[in-house]
């Protein structure tokens, strides 16, 4: 055994916690009750009707960023990151960022035949791969200064709000009605501001109003680092409470709280540096503070690295997404869970990886020994933490069960909230149900 598996310690010192909130709120906040009435064409009902229930998928949204999307270095590679991709997730993060999709001004990056930017496919692109796999599109980020366009650096606050609005009336034409998370603002705590804009005391909340306009129908959320959600000082007096507080005693809609989840630590410092963000205890208390918004959180990004290839590095990486994903699921508060990069050895992450990617596809450099962040090898074969958390959302957290009516043709039945494939025995068609959270869930069939 080697001496990293002590990183475990936070979650394996709390066991009795783990089972005791775990087990009973997952019953608890992801399961629901449904009633099944069997009838014939003529109204009459149909006891003893064995009746198949096989989820197919889930309300919970999971998923990862797609920004690798066709841009892998062979064929090859990119089909099976989209086999892997649409296998695994049921929704995908979309790079929105300004300076990328817009980096000449008044020439967005939308059209699939648009010029190729390292990491930033044309948005079109992502939508058609969404749709074609039943996978939720989710937007990233509206208003974030570290990918702001250049060419707005030197603007002024009144000629950024010009281009924001422009900005969220064309995204908005083009999306809204495709894309029913919309990511504001990320980020919003960076030193220094590329431009005034960013720094001005009303940004966040103007940002939310303005965006409220083009998208009233979608879900505005608001996004920060993991220092700010997990790290210090995480109480109503903490810089990103207090930023959500102020945005909407000021009039903001802010619909849902995402909170960022990067394990960017050096291999050196990872015991000691992921001690909190490792306590069960610490993860429900942070959980328990942003719910009192009474507003759904997201976790947004999540990177755990595993730092190399070998079996029992790997091993440790998916023991740590089975804790964590376990206490984010049993949570009443939580409704997606997104990981990050889904593949080693395309994405920078700290400023001392031993290999530095740059942002154009030409000159890009790749290596096996980059930082392993994701769930899939650098040559695409999946790790541990992969087939987890399939293992999770397919299997332990998921529901295949018969019943059998009554003498008056009905069944009840208790499973994971989503989509369901239900067929009756001796029967050749299936129908579909979906049971829904805080809803009325009894269905009808007719033979």
């Amino acid at each position: 055994m080697c001496d990293r598996r002590k990183v475990l310690k936070p979650f394996e010192d709390q066991k009795d916690f783990l089972n005791e909130i775990v087990n009973s709120n997952i019953e608890k906040f992801r399961k629901g009750d449904g009633k099944i009435t069997v009838i014939d064409k003529f109204g009459k009902p149909l006891k003893n009707a064995k009746i198949k229930l096989s989820q197919k998928s889930h309300e919970f949204k999971h998923g990862a960023n797609i920004f690798m999307l066709d841009e892998l270095e062979s064929d090859r590679k990119n089909d099976l990151y989209k086999e892997h991709f649409a296998k695994a997730f049921n929704m995908a993060t979309l790079p929105f960022y300004w300076g990328a999709l817009e980096p000449e001004k008044g020439k967005p990056r939308y059209d699939k035949d648009s010029k190729r930017i390292y990491r930033r496919p044309p948005i079109d692109l992502l939508i058609d791969f969404c749709e074609k796999h039943g996978i939720e599109p989710r937007e990233h980020a509206l208003a974030y200064e570290h990918f702001f366009p250049f060419w707005l650096s030197d603007a002024t606050i009144d000629e950024v709000k010009e281009q924001y609005h422009r900005r969220c009336k064309e995204i908005s034409s083009r999306y809204a009605s495709k894309i029913p998370t919309i990511e504001v603002t990320n980020e919003m705590d960076w030193e220094s501001g590329r431009t005034k804009f960013y720094t001005s005391p009303d940004y966040v909340e103007w940002c939310f109003k303005t965006t409220e306009k083009y998208f009233p129908n979608n879900q505005l959320v608001i996004n920060e680092a993991t220092k700010f959600c997990w790290g210090d000082n995480i109480t109503k007096t903490g810089k990103y409470y207090s930023y959500i507080e102020k945005a909407i005693s000021n009039g903001a809609r802010v619909d849902a709280i995402g909170l960022q989840y990067h394990m960017f630590f050096n291999k050196d410092n990872e015991i000691l540096q992921t001690e909190k963000y490792y306590s069960p205890k610490n993860l429900y208390d942070n959980l328990d503070l942003f719910a009192t918004f009474k507003k759904p959180v997201q976790v947004t990004e999540v990177t755990i690295p595993s730092y190399s290839w070998k079996e029992e590095d790997e091993q440790i990486q998916a023991e740590i997404i089975d804790y964590l994903y376990s206490i984010w699921f049993s949570h009443p508060a939580v409704e997606q869970i997104i990981y990050w990069n889904l593949v080693d050895g395309y994405a920078h992450v700290w400023e001392d990886d031993p290999v530095l990617i740059s942002r154009t596809q030409g000159d890009m450099k790749i290596g096996e020994n980059y930082y392993h962040g994701g769930l899939l090898r650098f040559d695409l074969s999946p790790k541990p933490a992969y087939f987890k958390i399939r293992e999770l959302f397919e299997k332990r957290w998921h529901t295949e069960e018969t019943i059998e009516t009554d003498e008056n043709g009905v069944a009840y039945f208790r499973g994971f909230y989503g989509d369901y494939s239900v067929s009756i025995e001796s029967k050749q068609s299936s129908e579909s149900i979906s049971l829904l959270k805080n809803k009325n869930n009894e269905f009808t069939i007719v033979l």
